[in-house]
């Protein structure tokens, strides 16, 4: 889980045992109901998490690299450029050029803080991940938070007293908190993809069974008890993000696109109620639909996919949210 690349698999027509996509449409029938808005450009140079399809089985990187300002008034985007990754910020609804935030060598994913001041972020260097923390509007001095592991995904609580991460440890990932106040390092439970609650409370999280395969974990802080919210024998969830009002919470999904006896594994937006009930498929394009997260208002939802795009360069889109 340590790459970052461009758009990599070119609508879905299946020849013999060649599987091809054609990227350009920019929408399918079964997402009749959605609006689909681009807001980057091929000049952005937005990177596509890595997916992986092989022996009928499908593999993706669930790192977040996107996230939306407090104003909601902007996006922040992973953007490979000059055999870097960095992070860039973009007006959401203007077609300019976008701002640099770091400068560094290969920003692998990160987060804004709850008050718009600060970016967590991890960044991957030789055999390890490390953890920073740098101000969100101006300068490139970062705080270093964690080193010597294999550290990303990280992610502030509400309260901005801890930034959440997960750890890669031999064959495990576990979810750990670093308390910024007091400088310390807390370990909680196995998983990946951690995402506090608004009140503390509780963090979601995905988990690998015994199967292989990904589900939505909640993970109480104060009782320790682990409830599996979202799970399907058949497919993967994995990067949930609640919505600002709290209800909500939406994931990237596998999903299946069948021709006759041919069957095309493909990644897709999905949403569900906190508890994990009324669950809904959003998106349904076999361009690869990854990296949601909220607008701040609740009524859209930003992705990453190469959808629109004839040689399936991957941009980022906005999708309203009807539920």
């Amino acid at each position: 889980m340590k790459k970052i690349i461009f758009g990599v698999f070119s609508l879905f027509t299946l020849f013999a045992q060649a599987q091809k996509v054609d990227y350009s449409v920019v929408s399918v029938p079964e997402e009749s109901g959605n609006q689909f808005v681009q807001i980057t450009t091929a000049s952005d140079y937005v990177c596509m998490p890595i997916v992986k399809r092989s022996s009928g089985r499908i593999d993706w990187l669930s790192n977040r690299i996107l996230d939306t300002s407090v104003d909601g008034f902007h996006i922040a985007y992973l953007s490979a450029r000059n055999n870097t990754t960095n992070i860039f910020i973009k007006e959401v609804d203007k077609q300019g050029s976008s701002v640099q935030r770091t400068n560094r060598s290969a920003v692998l994913d990160f987060s804004y803080s709850p008050d718009g001041k600060y970016i967590c972020f991890s960044e991957t260097r030789g055999k390890e991940n490390q953890i920073f923390q740098t101000s969100a509007t101006e300068g490139y001095v970062c705080r270093q938070v964690t080193s010597g592991n294999q550290d990303y995904s990280p992610i502030y609580s509400a309260n901005m007293k801890h930034i959440f991460f997960s750890r890669m440890e031999a064959k495990s990932t576990s979810i750990w908190s670093y308390d910024i106040e007091k400088n310390f390092l807390s370990t909680h439970s196995n998983g990946m993809n951690p995402c506090p609650l608004a009140d503390g409370t509780a963090f979601l999280c995905a988990r690998i069974n015994a199967s292989g395969r990904c589900e939505i974990w909640r993970i109480n802080n104060t009782t320790g008890s682990e409830e599996c919210i979202i799970s399907d024998p058949n497919r993967s969830f994995t990067t949930p993000t609640i919505s600002p009002d709290g209800r909500w919470i939406v994931f990237v999904g596998e999903s299946r696109l069948t021709n006759g006896n041919l069957v095309y594994l493909n990644t897709d937006i999905f949403a569900a109620k906190i508890d994990g009930t009324n669950l809904v498929q959003l998106t349904y394009h076999a361009a690869d639909d990854l990296s949601p997260v909220w607008s701040k208002n609740g009524k859209y939802i930003y992705f990453i996919s190469q959808r629109g795009s004839a040689d399936g360069t991957a941009n980022i889109w906005r999708m309203n949210f009807n539920y």
